[in-house]
């Protein structure tokens, strides 16, 4: 935390240019965003990195030749150009304030959809219902340094079986974002919470997503705008199952490259710590250590992570992610029969007749990746996978992505998707179940087909409407053998939103 603090003290000397706020990950303009994207009318300026940062993507979005675009195309363009230029570039101390308020109603509670399959377990819907949001986010910009904060209220939360808070109370809020960022040329050193996803936008990131909420955390970033060392580091949950206090810890580093337009890689490793009296070691922090070496060299415990990202931009742009926990090479002993534990995904998107775009990917997480034979060595915020929320799973998704007109994304999908029984939050299994554990598909399996129709419609400045219709046909349901039922899963809300910036005294 001092070194953070002396940091944003220094940044001004460091460099003259001026810090840009990070666009949500749910902000109401990523879904025109990542489709214009796909579509490849608009230049990913971050590939397998999000969320992106405001002038960033206002780069990109002027850089789009509007001469050769669909009439609905160059709108959306010049809509959200209006959205992100009212205070870019504005010399000094500037703020913003940006206010919404919205209605909603959805048969399930969660925020993801398919999570809206069992009647029970990791995937429980909550009930359906309408709810009431608003809130007020405060950007400060001073130079090399951006300072925001995003407290909102939401009804939807204390229904939400994810959410973390107080749910005995008519109105549930929380922070959404709320971080300090001091940004220079080479750099940046970020504290505060944001969501992020590291790998293809597409799809959640294998060791971090979007999926907690309000993961508080240190990030560093040193680099170009071609190579850089990335890292974040967090403190995840401080109990175990019993309520007894365990320090539970988190750091990842990652290599991000684009040696040209066309190609992205990331390599990264993550680990996780957990003892009743365990601090969050030096050398696990170092973005120059490797994890793996200091967890030999120092004989310390943790479970470690690998993984490759990639992408590869063209007509059709191909992308992909692989994660290894644990392989055994050895089969000598008992406890060299541990299945493998991993997870990929492989996928493509692309443009289709003027101003569509299309999307298919296959994902496959294992039985245990996540799960190590230190149970409390898991990668878990207040109970959710800091990547993915679920194992033992695969998914194959195919969407659509349509834009008849000005400001409204319409977004057919198809999805199946394939769901065993074990879960991040088991137990490891004992080295005599190794046997009769299986790689991926423990028990019996549940599928969902999930035929939808979601979309977004954002008629002017201040009025947005969000829309998701779909029908899951469930065979197995709840793993019980046979059980089969199929389910209407739906959500429509309206949001009014309003603004004002100017500059700071």
């Amino acid at each position: 935390m001092r070194a953070l603090l002396l940091l944003v003290l220094c940044a001004g000397p460091l460099a003259g240019q001026q810090a840009s706020a990070y666009v949500p990950l749910d902000h109401w303009a990523m879904p025109y965003v990542e489709h214009l994207i796909a579509s490849g009318v608009l230049a990913d300026p971050t590939p397998l990195t999000r969320p992106l940062r405001e002038a960033d993507l206002v780069r990109v979005l002027h850089a789009v030749d509007t001469l050769t675009t669909s009439g609905a195309v160059t709108e959306t363009v010049r809509r959200l150009l209006a959205a992100f230029t009212s205070e870019q570039g504005a010399e000094g101390s500037h703020y913003r304030v940006d206010g919404s308020l919205g209605v909603a109603a959805a048969t399930y509670a969660k925020r993801d959809p398919l999570a809206a399959v069992d009647s029970a377990g990791p995937r429980a819907a909550g009930p359906k219902h309408g709810y009431v949001n608003g809130g007020l986010a405060l950007q400060l910009d001073f130079g090399p340094v951006v300072a925001v904060t995003h407290p909102y209220f939401d009804t939807r939360l204390k229904y939400d079986p994810d959410w973390f808070g107080k749910k005995d109370r008519t109105v549930a809020g929380r922070t959404a974002e709320s971080y300090v960022s001091a940004q220079w040329r080479f750099g940046e050193v970020f504290f505060g919470r944001l969501d992020r996803n590291w790998g293809p936008s597409v799809v959640q990131g294998l060791l971090l997503s979007a999926n907690p909420y309000g993961l508080d955390h240190l990030g560093i970033a040193l680099g170009t705008s071609r190579v850089q060392l990335q890292a974040i580091a967090t403190q995840l949950d401080d109990r175990d199952s019993t309520g007894a206090r365990v320090h539970r810890y988190m750091t990842q580093h990652r290599l991000w490259l684009r040696p040209a337009d066309e190609w992205s890689f990331a390599l990264w490793e993550g680990s996780v710590l957990s003892g009743a009296d365990r601090e969050f070691e030096p050398w696990y922090l170092n973005i120059m250590n490797l994890g793996l070496l200091e967890q030999l060299n120092t004989g310390t415990n943790v479970n470690s992570f690998v993984g490759l990202d990639f992408e590869r931009r063209g007509d059709a742009t191909l992308f992909g992610q692989l994660m290894l926990d644990d392989i055994q090479v050895d089969r000598k002993a008992s406890a060299d029969k541990k299945p493998i534990s991993y997870a990929l995904t492989a996928g493509a998107k692309g443009r289709v007749g003027s101003g569509a775009a299309w999307t298919l990917f296959y994902t496959r997480v294992s039985n245990l990746v996540y799960r190590n034979e230190d149970n409390l060595q898991v990668p878990l915020y207040h109970f959710l996978g800091t990547g993915r929320n679920f194992d033992d799973y695969d998914q194959v998704t195919f969407t659509l992505g349509l834009l008849p007109r000005s400001g409204l994304l319409v977004t057919p999908e198809l999805t199946l998707l394939r769901q065993g029984e074990g879960d991040p939050r088991l137990p490891h299994p004992t080295v005599a179940a190794y046997p009769t554990t299986a790689t991926i598909f423990q028990g019996v399996v549940e599928r969902t087909l999930r035929a939808a129709l979601s979309g977004s419609y954002t008629p002017g400045a201040h009025l947005g409407v969000k829309f998701d219709a779909g029908l899951h046909h469930v065979s197995n349901d709840a793993h019980v053998t046979g059980r089969t039922r199929t389910r209407f899963v739906g959500s429509l809300g309206i949001t009014y939103r309003f603004g004002w910036g100017g500059a700071l005294p």
